[in-house]
């Protein structure tokens, strides 16, 4: 059966948005029963509004502040560093 998003988890369903579930079709032999009319959204559980709110709350907490590189001690040196090498002149 195609229709409306379910409110809770059912097994043996498939959790479709309204384009994907009017294009939906059926292997060879199956019955597809369609839900006729619109598909209204399912009304907010207590999880999504929770997720709201924390992502309202992640998105105002200010960053924090990245400590400034030090720079480096020295003159640089050849050497080898990863998959590059200084050649000093010659």
């Amino acid at each position: 059966m195609v229709g409306p998003l379910a409110a809770y988890q059912e097994p043996h369903t498939y959790d479709l948005c309204e384009p994907h579930a009017l294009s939906l079709t059926a292997p060879r032999g199956w019955d597809l029963v369609r839900h006729d009319g619109e598909f209204e959204p399912p009304p907010p559980t207590t999880d999504d509004l929770v997720a709201l709110a924390e992502a309202v709350r992640e998105a105002a907490r200010p960053a924090p502040r990245q400590p400034a590189p030090e720079p480096p001690h020295g003159p640089p040196t050849p050497g080898r560093r990863g998959h590059l090498r200084v050649i000093p002149p010659s």
